[in-house]
């Protein structure tokens, strides 16, 4: 009988056992720090060549109280973490982002009538755009599970258009998988590794969106060159067979949304407006850090005018359709606050914080409710804070222990030899591995970043190189997986069998994973901004 693999708070239990032991047999050793100023951002760093012996201290008990410890120290993003994840399932349970994806796709259908974009390709068209509207959505704010309930509309639009359930696989979970994994404003990924990182939140976004287009255009292209494939050659299908249930099924099942006005997203406009009206005024100009350029822009007046636009067409169909709206314009105030006002977890957490409760508000829900949907999504994404805390833990023990120095010391010994690019190269695949045992890209970071970091540091490599290795590290192996239990669960509701999706999904993933290679590399022989 093959055993389970355990828990991933055991696993991280025994971690910190191990680096209990590793205390009584490492020699201690410690570096001098000292504290710089790094794109705005104070940052403790290691001074070179100076790692000196000192005496370690063996931990015995302190097992216990490190998981005390890990949370104490970690406290800021834990409550991120629970911040953001409640707020997203009030948005989630408003059923706005649901609307959005189905006037989406009422919208393309309606391409497939007219003959001359019929004549071009119109199925390429639509495809593409369903994959990177969820592709925005992963790489944006994590979206992962959410894909589950997608793919009971998308596979059957995929084999009604002549292609199979792995194409409708791979519209909503590969291509949200693929922004996941190239993430640009990810909060439960990149905002947790550059946190422990200690780099202003969503710097560097600029190589990550060039990242992210070079990945979503050798995904996209390959799985239009297979949708193109099986429709000429549906026999060509690993899942042809299994794809009968939903050839013989009349109609998929879609969810109805009732669209309804409600007197409170009009308060809720109104209160917005009032506000941005006011930081407009108290801020006409916002000025940008572009590396070394500065540019002054007149953004907070010009989104308030598009704000004005937008909700006053988006209340005239729904409060879903409003609800869309404010989660939209949080995203571009989250970008202008981020790089404009230098914001942190405090800022971003109360950001979302507002557009939680402004969601709840405009649906019209009562206070209780609201309070009950946030608590659903802070018990959703409880098992990823905590983990933060207890991966926490490691990192204690080996610092009370004195020996954490001595590790990276070594290891910076040893990854020199190989020059920088194998060393992030090595980087990678070791996040790749080990996403195969905890995919919780939150629990990875928290277990990997507070030593990636500092080893970073010591070979000269810029920490936010560290942190895109941990993001392609964390992201590509979730499409195959077994521990993943979301795509236990895609796989599941699309009746496709586990090993057809390995089969076809393992040639893929083996071109991403060199693809995610080579965009590594200039993050360590090029001078980019945020780096």
């Amino acid at each position: 009988m093959i055993k389970k693999i355990p828990h991933t708070f055991a696993l991280i239990f025994y971690v910190i056992i191990f680096a209990a032991i590793l205390t009584w047999i490492i020699p201690g050793g410690e570096f001098d720090k000292e504290t710089i100023t790094v794109n705005n951002s104070k940052r403790t760093v290691i001074v070179a060549d100076s790692y000196h012996k000192v005496e370690s201290k063996a931990q015995t008990w302190e097992i216990f109280s490190a998981f005390f410890k890990g949370f104490v120290d970690k406290s800021e993003i834990i409550i991120f973490i629970f911040m953001v994840g409640g707020a997203f399932m009030i948005v989630g349970k408003s059923r706005a982002i649901d609307a959005g994806i189905f006037a989406f796709l009422n919208m393309t259908s309606k391409l497939e009538k007219v003959k001359l974009l019929r004549f071009l390709g119109v199925n390429n068209l639509v495809l593409s755009s369903i994959m990177l509207l969820f592709s925005m959505f992963g790489a944006i704010f994590g979206m992962s599970e959410e894909t589950i309930p997608f793919v009971l509309i998308m596979v059957p639009l995929a084999i009604s258009m002549g292609y199979d359930s792995i194409t409708g696989v791979a519209l909503v979970f590969v291509a949200a998988a693929m922004g996941f994994a190239g993430a640009i404003l990810n909060p439960f990924t990149i905002g947790v590794a550059q946190g422990i990182a200690g780099l202003p939140l969503f710097s560097g976004i600029g190589y990550r969106i060039f990242a992210w287009t070079a990945i979503n255009i050798f995904g996209i292209s390959y799985i239009l060159i297979y949708a193109k494939k099986i429709k000429k050659h549906p026999e060509k299908s690993l899942v042809c067979p299994d794809d009968l249930y939903w050839r013989q099924k009349e109609s998929a099942t879609i969810n109805h949304i009732e669209h309804k006005k409600t007197k409170s997203s009009i308060v809720v406009f109104l209160i917005i407006l009032g506000f941005l009206i006011y930081q407009s005024i108290e801020n006409p100009m916002t000025l940008f850090e572009l590396g070394i350029d500065k540019i002054s822009l007149p953004v907070l007046p010009v989104l308030t005018i598009l704000f004005i636009i937008n909700s006053i067409i988006s209340l005239r169909k729904s409060a879903h359709f409003f609800v869309l709206n404010i989660f939209i314009f949080t995203i571009f105030f989250l970008v202008v606050g981020v790089m404009g006002y230098g914001w942190y977890m405090m800022e971003i957490a109360t950001l979302f914080m507002a557009l939680g409760i402004f969601a709840g508000i405009s649906m019209g829900n009562s206070s209780n409710t609201i309070v009950s949907h946030f608590l659903e999504g802070v018990k959703d994404i409880a098992s990823a804070a905590l983990i933060v805390g207890l991966a926490g833990g490691i990192i204690e023990i080996l610092n009370d222990g004195k020996v954490i120095d001595t590790i990276l010391y070594e290891a910076s010994n040893s990854f020199n030899s190989f020059g920088k690019i194998a060393s992030i190269s090595i980087m990678y695949i070791f996040q790749t591995l080990l996403n195969l045992f905890i995919p919780s890209g939150s629990g990875q970071a928290a277990l990997t970043m507070p030593l990636m970091a500092p080893l970073s540091d010591l070979m000269q490599i810029p920490r936010q190189a560290a942190v895109v290795a941990f993001q392609f590290g964390d992201g590509f192996t979730n499409m195959i997986t077994p521990t993943s239990g979301v795509l236990m669960g895609v796989l599941s509701v699309a009746r496709i069998p586990y090993d057809k999706w390995f089969k076809w999904m393992f040639p893929f993933l083996i071109y991403l994973i060199i693809l995610a290679l080579l965009l590594l590399i200039p993050t360590v022989t090029m001078d980019l901004n945020g780096f």
